[in-house]
């Protein structure tokens, strides 16, 4: 069941971390943060803008439902920018829903959050830390921060 005080409360937080790191979308949350939303909000959409060799070598989300899309930030192996990017997150997700990005360390989030609310998505926002978080001192992902870190659902193939 929703709770759509529980929505509003993870909202405001994400639009009160905007406010304050002057980000040009509606904001950004924690992973744990992104799952509460996600669990209360049936239409909130994750858009996982990772390569397909991320996906495949390191794992990816399991919302258990059709609310996870993939779209590539950058293509690879040629790590350039997709140039469909735009149009396909606009055919896959409408503009009214609240969309979460997420990345690896949540800089591609960020970029992808930036043109959603450029193209008029009023609830963009960004998945802080990513799918794997930081580097740790010892150059290490997964230890730091992270929807994996944080024990979130997830698979590997």
């Amino acid at each position: 069941m929703a709770d759509v005080e529980m929505c509003d409360e993870l909202l405001e937080k994400a639009s009160d971390f905007a406010r304050e790191n002057d980000l040009p979308y509606a904001g950004a949350l924690t992973p744990k943060d992104t799952w509460t939303l996600l669990q209360n909000d049936a239409t909130a959409m994750l858009v996982d803008v990772r390569t397909q060799a991320e996906l495949d070598w390191v794992g990816f989300v399991d919302l258990y439902d059709d609310r996870w899309i993939h779209i590539e930030w950058n293509v690879y192996p040629q790590n350039t920018r997709n140039p469909e990017f735009l149009s396909l997150l606009e055919e896959a997700v409408p503009k009214d829903c609240t969309v979460v990005f997420l990345c690896r360390s949540g800089i591609r989030s960020h970029h992808a959050a930036k043109l959603a609310a450029e193209a008029g998505y009023k609830t963009a926002l960004n998945i802080l830390e990513g799918f794997e978080g930081e580097k740790n001192t010892q150059g290490h992902r997964n230890k730091t921060g992270g929807w994996r870190k944080a024990n979130l659902p997830w698979l590997q193939n």
